[in-house]
């Protein structure tokens, strides 16, 4: 399976809403200028993201974008699964339009792309957007700090 420009920037807008969000709404355009990604193209993502239910926006000066659920909640499978369709290695359509699928052809859906199709799915639905920005935070030196008073 090979992702398409629209799934690949989808999720790093994502990912970058979710890091510069911080309880406001965050314009269109620096995310736009952050990732290094169209506007034009970007507003077409954020429609289908908001259409989704991942995303909700104001309108406004201080409009933008915020994710209409925690971090936590909000799994990277289901914003690939609402940019690109079903996550699946193979066109299952193409692979099983003939009633006549040969053993060998039966064989392998069963033994190899049912499999990962499979782990594809379930390594989607493992991430969530919290932990890519948790990742994100570790990976530039940057922690959580807790405060005790």
């Amino acid at each position: 399976m090979k992702f398409s420009t629209k799934g690949r920037y989808g999720l790093r807008a994502m990912v970058d809403l979710a890091v510069h969000a911080k309880g406001e709404h965050v314009a269109l355009c620096s995310i736009a200028e952050r990732q290094g990604i169209s506007m034009n193209y970007l507003e077409q993502v954020f429609s289908v993201l908001r259409k989704s239910g991942l995303v909700k926006s104001v309108k406004g000066a201080q409009g933008g974008y915020i994710l209409s659920e925690s971090p936590a909640d909000i799994k990277v499978g289901r914003i690939l699964r609402v940019l690109e369709g079903p996550l699946s290695v193979i066109d299952e359509d193409a692979e099983n339009s003939t009633e006549n699928e040969s053993r060998i052809q039966s064989c392998i859906r069963m033994c190899v792309w049912d499999k990962m199709n499979e782990s594809l799915n379930d390594l989607a639905d493992s991430l969530t957007l919290e932990d890519l920005v948790d990742n994100y935070w570790k990976m530039n030196g940057i922690e959580d700090t807790m405060y005790y008073i």
